[in-house]
């Protein structure tokens, strides 16, 4: 009988929506929540743990299974679950993949479960209302220290802007939301909350590192500046469509980490330096956590005279790591050295992948002004 239970379970994973983890989307989930009816996923189980009061998960392979909890997962399933716990997810709210961060993947599970935010609207509140203040921790530029900062976010003046003092009268900073982008880096930042967030300061990236002990509060923050985002492109863009904008709310970085670089005569020695293919934007660091790039090298389409290739010049010298990269801009060849292999291919990728998408008319005045830069 155990036996036969535990075949009627795997014959549910047949059904349409359930060959799916609920949560993250990950292939072929090999577990369930047997008390809201959810096929899920190992990596999602350990969250829905977390959880006991809400959520009880069994092994479909590995643990007994009776005739009633059969019968509730056999009338539930995963595409019934979104049904009702998803039915009123706002267009921007970020909802995790498998290769998001833990954080991520846990609020959205107790987001949707315990807080069941998507039946009531009005719990949204916190990321819909348009504003939002409070104290995040923030970075400092010069001594790496995390200090306690004010934080607003207005949509009405299309703006993010912190605080040094609480009694300040004029912001910090002042960042614009028509340029913001927000990325969870918590192996980074070194905090598992960890949020970077960066603008453009004179057409320069700048970038900006905050976290919030309480994860709940640092992704509804996450959550508030897309919808601000949402917002603004629905004004700058009155003919586009929900999922047209939903792309362009936040990016993760195409690719990140060392490579070794050389000057624009070729000359002078290799620097290792840190790196963030952020669109078509590569950006060097002399450290990860910078607030400022010390250079962009902007890369276009084929079509424009770009051009990705594997290894350096013959007469290239001064690098130290084997694996070299050039890439060819319509001035100048920008030459890259990477420590293994297998960097070189995902970076080559990376950089391909720029060069084969076509160019879109608003990229064509950012290649222009890369142009202009002394």
């Amino acid at each position: 009988m155990a036996k036969e239970r535990r075949r009627a379970v795997l014959e549910l994973l047949q059904r349409p929506g359930n060959e799916r983890c609920a949560d993250c989307g990950a292939p072929d989930p090999d577990w369930a929540s047997y008390t809201l009816g959810v096929f899920i996923c190992l990596s999602c189980s350990g969250i829905h743990r977390n959880i006991p009061q809400v959520s009880k998960v069994k092994s479909i392979r590995l643990d007994a299974w009776d005739e009633a909890q059969v019968e509730f997962m056999a009338s539930h399933g995963n595409d019934a679950s979104r049904a009702k716990f998803e039915s009123k997810v706002p267009s921007f709210y970020y909802r995790p993949t498998l290769s998001d961060c833990q954080l991520l993947r846990e609020q959205w599970i107790r987001a949707k479960y315990e807080r069941q935010e998507f039946i009531y609207p009005e719990k949204q509140e916190p990321y819909s209302a348009g504003y939002r203040e409070g104290f995040l921790w923030k970075r400092g530029r010069d001594n790496g220290q995390f200090l306690s900062r004010k934080f607003v976010l207005t949509e009405r003046e299309g703006a993010l802007k912190y605080f040094n003092r609480n009694d300040a009268k004029e912001p910090k900073a002042v960042m614009k939301i028509e340029h913001l982008n927000a990325t969870f880096q918590p192996a980074k930042i070194g905090h598992p909350h960890g949020l970077q967030v960066t603008y453009l300061k004179d057409n320069s990236t700048r970038n900006i590192f905050i976290y919030h002990e309480d994860g709940k509060e640092i992704v509804d923050w996450f959550n508030a500046l897309r919808a601000a985002r949402f917002h603004y492109l629905q004004v700058a863009f009155p003919g586009a469509s929900d999922a047209d904008l939903v792309p362009k709310l936040s990016r993760n970085y195409l690719k990140e980490g060392y490579m070794e670089k050389t000057g624009p005569k070729q000359t002078e020695g290799f620097r290792k330096r840190w790196f963030t293919m952020d669109d078509r934007r590569l950006m060097y660091f002399k450290d990860p956590l910078d607030a400022f790039a010390r250079g962009e090298v902007f890369i276009g389409s084929k079509e424009s005279g770009y051009t990705v290739l594997r290894g350096l010049p013959p007469s290239t010298q001064g690098h130290h790591w084997p694996h070299g990269i050039t890439i060819v801009t319509p001035d100048r060849k920008f030459l890259f050295a990477c420590e293994t292999e297998s960097d070189q291919r995902e970076w080559v990728a990376a950089f391909q992948k720029a060069v084969d998408r076509p160019m879109l008319p608003q990229e064509y005045a950012v290649e222009a002004h890369f142009k202009h830069k002394p």
